[in-house]
């Protein structure tokens, strides 16, 4: 029998609805592939490459890019930022389940260039509640946090294009939901149609 082919999950969230801790507690639970991404950026103190980005010069960048060997790629002050397709594709044919952590207009790319990727937005109970937990990091301005609240209403509005949405309100809850979501997707008749064949097959 051959072997199932990985789920490729696509996750995004407006800064503030506590996706990264949401996703944390998920991979301690379940095995996930954390996909790695790559910048034309020079590498911080302690940063590894291949481990927390595969850090390119701008050249190299732009040919895999040209190429198609990126799932999304976008620019951001100045550096380039996108997700190599070739590690992907190698981890989904091994059967493992690979999570995108990436921002709205990159998931409707990758949506756009892998049509059977999950995507899954994370939701704040409301924007009071987003902005009292962005207040509450006491790292941003009051400008700089009422700027991320407006861009938080703007990507919510994009999350009818997802095909899940969780609220994290609580926690526990909201991881449930998001490992709920990964093992309903995996039971869907379109992913066990090889093992619906195979008895079938057997019968004959």
């Amino acid at each position: 029998m051959n072997k199932k082919k990985g789920l490729l999950i696509v996750v995004s969230a407006p800064s503030g609805c506590g996706k990264g801790t949401i996703l944390e507690a998920a991979m301690k639970r379940k095995e996930f592939c954390y996909s790695v991404s790559a910048t034309t950026r020079s590498p911080r103190p302690g940063e590894t490459d291949g481990v927390n980005y595969f850090f390119l010069d701008r050249e190299r960048f732009e040919e895999m890019a040209r190429n198609g060997e990126m799932l999304e790629y976008a620019e951001f002050v100045g550096n380039l930022y996108g997700t190599p397709r070739a590690p992907v594709e190698e981890k989904l044919a091994e059967g493992r389940d690979v999570i995108l952590e990436i921002e709205v207009q990159g998931a409707m790319k990758v949506k756009k260039a892998c049509p059977d990727a999950v995507l899954i937005f994370i939701l704040p109970p409301s924007v009071d509640v987003l902005r009292q937990r962005l207040c509450k990091r006491k790292t941003e301005s009051e400008e700089v946090i009422e700027e991320r609240v407006a861009q938080a209403g703007r990507e919510i509005g994009e999350a009818v294009n997802y095909d899940y949405a969780i609220v994290n309100d609580d926690l526990e809850k909201a991881v449930e939901d998001f490992l709920g979501v990964i093992q309903a997707e995996k039971l869907t008749v379109k992913r066990q149609k090889d093992t619906i064949d195979n008895i079938i097959n057997e019968k004959q």
